[in-house]
């Protein structure tokens, strides 16, 4: 018997084996959750669909654009119908034109700039919006959003993510604030470096992982498992006291001075 035996969940982001998504929709489902996951594209279907496949028979896949509103109605409509409510929401969606991230912030495009903020951080509200009916049906439900330290701090490199992971932090203290009395709560989940598809697409990301790995308290790199274990933590009523929050899962390095 799971902890999360009889309880739903959705899935936003999980691109391969390596993603922080695929790591907390294990732990998740080890502990009873029944999972629904989207994808956006028939590359990332092939993706999400063998690792299901092997790990979650059953789950249910949908297609979803978070830019498209139709798209999003549509699957909020099927995760109804398959499992009439809903618990926890996963969002792990974040993207930014390749030349705004390597190029200098001063320099970030007008167009780049509202796509990042739109993808990033619009479709938190955007996807948590769409679910309210299915968790209210719940008796009240738990998102949580994936950030980094970039919103925070200048991390090179990061640009004009680390300015749209900030609005994401800031609208999840709002959705919190506007949601708490509907017993639904927010918060973020901010993981150290990890080497995931988007990291790579860091600048420099390598020197990173060592600089981290040598700073952080702990003198090492956070492992996928534990973000997983925080995730299940943060997604269950383990947690049930907490909200509007942005935890820490890195090795003590966010609280490095010199």
């Amino acid at each position: 018997m799971g902890q999360l035996d009889g309880k739903t969940g959705i899935v936003f982001g999980v691109a391969n084996k390596r993603s922080i998504a695929w790591a907390i929709a294990q732990v998740l489902a080890r502990e009873g959750m029944r999972l629904a996951f989207t994808y956006q594209g028939e590359r990332l279907k092939e993706s999400v669909e063998a690792l299901t496949t092997a790990a979650m028979p059953g789950a249910l896949l949908l297609p979803c654009d978070v830019t498209n509103d139709a798209e999003i109605e549509s699957v909020f409509a099927r995760v109804g119908e398959e499992f009439g409510q809903l618990d926890a929401l996963l969002h792990s969606v974040a993207y930014a034109p390749k030349e705004d991230l390597e190029g200098e912030f001063v320099n970030t495009s007008r167009e780049g700039f509202k796509l990042a903020h739109d993808i990033s951080a619009y479709s938190l509200v955007a996807l948590t919006r769409a679910a309210l009916p299915l968790f209210e049906k719940a008796g009240g439900g738990s998102v949580l959003a994936l950030t980094y330290l970039g919103a925070t701090k200048a991390v090179e490199g990061y640009n004009v993510m680390g300015v749209a992971k900030a609005s994401l932090e800031a609208s999840v203290r709002y959705l919190a604030a506007n949601l708490g009395p509907k017993n639904i709560r927010v918060n973020a989940l901010s993981a150290g470096p990890v080497n995931t598809l988007a990291a790579r697409g860091i600048k420099g990301f390598t020197t990173m992982l060592h600089h981290h790995a040598e700073r952080a308290p702990l003198r090492r790199n956070v492992e996928l498992e534990e973000i997983g274990n925080t995730g299940l933590f943060l997604l269950s009523p383990m947690s049930g006291g907490i909200t509007g929050e942005v935890m820490f899962v890195d090795c003590g390095y966010n609280i490095v001075g010199l």
